[in-house]
């Protein structure tokens, strides 16, 4: 595939770059994106107005100016990971609470689900698998329009001996890891809008009535998995941290989807204390209740 070896060329040729000159570039690029070109204002201005109505303008502009900083450190950083070694890796991404998921594997449990949002770098999570050798990890993941990016970032995030395992085929290819791993841990990133097709549940995140993603929950009551949230923070520039705290996993009956309100929640808290890491720049509420309920015939 042409295309796919002029990417892996052009990006490897900038991953080379060490981190202060990507970072430096990164500074560069923010005031274009931002100011010049604009990149989803209307959007991020919209979300972060909505979501914060209790804050002054001032602190909504730092947060918007803050955000797209970060997203431009993730851009370079997502590029740097393509050459970024494994003992630096871990210097940047580090874990704790790992012993509380080993504890399970070693209780039995075959399945350990962690639920992150687009919040801090996601891309680096995946260098778990560095930390947690004896286990197979893994992540969901939406197949990308074009091939050729698809596949690249594919590698990317395999590079560190993990597997992508795609939405659609998720619940069969669990099945298959079974009779191939003993333990296995199944990252989701689930905090974006669901399509109408998708959609079964809404509650109350960020002032908003949100549509959310409830696959996990249901995923992990047929296979009994465990779940834990991933606690994401940035320490300085360049240097992120994930703490594994247990979601509990109520009896069915308790609550329509008590672990996706458990998740939910814990992610708002999150966002509300450093708004700046999360993606802000994406449409999140857009799909509505009462249009759920047109579409359902009324019908909750």
């Amino acid at each position: 595939m042409p295309r796919l070896r002029l990417l892996r060329a052009l990006l490897g040729s900038v991953a080379r770059l060490p981190l202060p000159a990507l970072y430096f570039l990164a500074d560069l690029v923010c005031p274009v994106l931002h100011h010049v070109a604009r990149y989803r204002l209307r959007t991020v201005r919209a979300n972060l107005s909505s979501a914060f109505p209790n804050r002054t303008p001032q602190e909504l502009r730092r947060i918007e100016r803050d955000f797209y900083h970060h997203i431009c450190d993730t851009a370079v950083e997502t590029i740097k990971q393509i050459h970024l070694s494994r003992q630096e890796t871990m210097q940047r991404m580090t874990f704790s609470g790992l012993e509380d998921l080993c504890d399970l594997f070693q209780q039995g449990h075959t399945y350990v689900f962690v639920l992150l949002g687009h919040y801090g770098n996601w891309e680096w999570i995946s260098s778990l698998q560095y930390w947690l050798p004896q286990v197979h990890c893994s992540q969901i993941y939406h197949r990308l329009q074009d091939a050729a990016t698809d596949r690249l970032f594919l590698e990317v995030r395999e590079k560190y001996g993990g597997e992508c395992v795609e939405m659609k085929g998720t619940l069969r290819r669990l099945l298959t890891m079974r009779t191939q791993h003993e333990r296995i841990i199944v990252g989701f990133i689930a905090d974006q809008q669901p399509k109408w097709s998708a959609v079964h549940h809404f509650l109350p995140f960020l002032h908003h009535d949100t549509a959310v993603f409830t696959g996990a929950e249901t995923l992990a009551r047929k296979l009994g998995a465990a779940a834990f949230y991933g606690h994401v923070t940035r320490p300085s520039r360049g240097h992120y941290h994930c703490h594994m705290e247990p979601l509990p996993l109520p009896p069915a009956g308790e609550g329509e989807f008590p672990l996706t309100d458990a998740y939910m929640a814990r992610l708002e808290r999150d966002i509300e204390t450093a708004p700046e890491l999360w993606l802000w720049s994406h449409k999140r509420w857009s799909r509505t209740r009462e249009q759920w309920l047109e579409r359902q015939g009324g019908h909750a």
